[in-house]
């Protein structure tokens, strides 16, 4: 199986290698990995009662995948793969929100993906693009935002805002306790 490091720089993400089981220890003892199946990424971690373990779910559209993640400190800790693109949801007073409904266009093209409100637990969304230059809108209760000439090269990762002015996130569920 072929492994892939990743070393964080001061302006991004460099790669050594091939991608297709990546691995990477972080200061905080996360190790994070691309399932062999493609479908999952995975956190392992050193807990108190040992280690744990998450798994976000890594989507796709075609040949894009993408994934959402940033909830918790770990996974605020962790490094990921270097997709091209990392959008960060911000709203109000709030310096993190989910449940943000996203379309991607190639810049005056066609929609390249639409990611469901569901598919965006946390308030990162990294996606896998080629080079090019793309569009966002992205949809917060009912408002949207809209971000246009994001410029993404294949291997160095574009972080691009999008903040709303009120947060009209929808309401999360009660927790039984």
């Amino acid at each position: 199986m072929f492994e892939r490091r990743v070393v964080a720089v001061m302006s991004g993400m460099v790669a050594l290698g091939l991608w297709m089981a990546w691995v990477e220890p972080v200061a905080a003892g996360v190790t994070t990995r691309m399932l062999p199946n493609g479908d999952a990424i995975e956190l392992e971690f050193p807990t108190d009662v040992g280690t744990q373990k998450e798994t976000l779910p890594l989507y796709h559209s075609g040949k894009i995948p993408y994934f959402s993640a940033g909830i918790g400190q770990v996974e605020r800790e962790a490094a990921y793969p270097p997709f091209s693109l990392k959008l960060v949801f911000t709203a109000g007073g709030k310096p993190f929100v989910t449940g943000v409904e996203v379309v991607l266009r190639q810049s005056r093209g066609a929609t390249l993906l639409t990611v469901p409100r569901e598919q965006v637990t946390g308030p990162w969304l990294f996606i896998d693009l080629p080079d090019g230059t793309y569009e966002v809108a992205a949809t917060l209760g009912g408002q949207m935002q809209q971000v246009k000439g994001i410029k993404v090269r294949r291997g160095h990762v574009t972080a691009q805002h999008v903040r709303w002015a009120e947060d009209r996130s929808p309401v999360l569920p009660a927790q039984a306790e």
